[in-house]
């Protein structure tokens, strides 16, 4: 018996982006906000259940929204 044992999510999620054929954009700030926490901190793959592509998209926009001031940097 191995002396580590995965904690991996054994099912896999169906990313929301993907069913909806959503285009993620950083002027849809109700979108990027459904990724940040309550500290303003962007959430993981692991918490949202997006695919690793939406992950980058939602990232990338969600710093540049903060770059042209639609979202904060801190949230409180």
């Amino acid at each position: 018996m191995p002396a580590f044992i995965s904690k991996r999510l054994t099912k896999a999620k169906n990313c929301p982006l993907c069913a909806n054929d959503v285009t993620v954009d950083y002027k849809d700030v109700t979108l990027l906000r459904r990724y940040l926490s309550e500290r303003g901190k962007i959430l993981g793959r692991g918490k949202t259940g997006i695919c690793p592509r939406h992950q980058r998209q939602v990232t990338k926009n969600i710093k540049r929204a903060r770059v042209v001031a639609l979202l904060s940097f801190v949230q409180g």
